[in-house]
């Protein structure tokens, strides 16, 4: 009978998970994951086999995190406006919101502890020369993509945004700005040039 596991495997997953979001795949060593899962060496590779192997189910957890987050927002009854404008809004808070203790951070300190998006990282980091990883990447867009498209085609028929638009290039354009969000404040430092980043993009639509 196979021996039981000592340790939550999926508390293990979502440790690893932080550890490489916040300092990248290269630069996470195999002790950086012991101390995040509070794992030996052995426990490690036995479970996960590799760095990468980890890796790959901390990208994946993110993912779902994150892809479940997108489609309640967009799913809700919210006017399709206010969904995307919620987005943007979760992107800038997740950078700005909070300090190192905890407090709430004043203007001109992002990036102090702001961890940027571990896809968008990744994609940076890692897809360049990682056709797995850019395939899964890939993967996750599309998925993004179709649920922000539905949730315009919806706001379309409501008559939020203009039926002549076309709901493929508008949510297209909608992640390009949430990962330019999320790349521009590890850069300027201000939300409140985020703020008005956000709000520019919205009169796109």
């Amino acid at each position: 009978m196979a021996r039981p596991r000592k340790f939550d495997e999926e508390r293990a997953v979502d440790a690893a998970m932080e550890a490489f979001w916040t300092a990248g795949y290269e630069a996470t060593s195999t002790q950086d994951l012991c101390e995040a899962t509070g794992l030996g060496r052995s426990s490690i590779y036995n479970t996960f086999k590799s760095k990468r192997d980890l890796f790959d189910r901390a990208l994946a957890r993110y993912m779902e995190y994150k892809n479940a987050e997108l489609a309640a927002l967009m799913e809700s009854d919210l006017p399709v406006r206010q969904k995307i404008r919620t987005q943007f809004q979760r992107v800038i808070d997740e950078e700005f919101e909070r300090g190192p203790e905890g407090s709430e951070r004043s203007e001109g300190v992002a990036g102090a502890e702001g961890r940027g998006c571990l896809v968008v990282n990744t994609a940076v980091e890692v897809a360049a020369r990682d056709h797995e990883i850019a395939d899964d990447l890939t993967r996750d867009y599309r998925l993004r993509l179709a649920v922000i498209r539905a949730a315009i085609e919806s706001g379309q028929r409501d008559g939020d945004i203009a039926r002549d638009k076309d709901p493929t290039a508008l949510a297209h354009f909608v992640i390009a700005t949430i990962a330019g969000l999320k790349v521009s404040a590890r850069v300027t430092r201000q939300r409140s040039v985020l703020e008005m980043t956000a709000d520019a993009a919205l009169t796109a639509l």
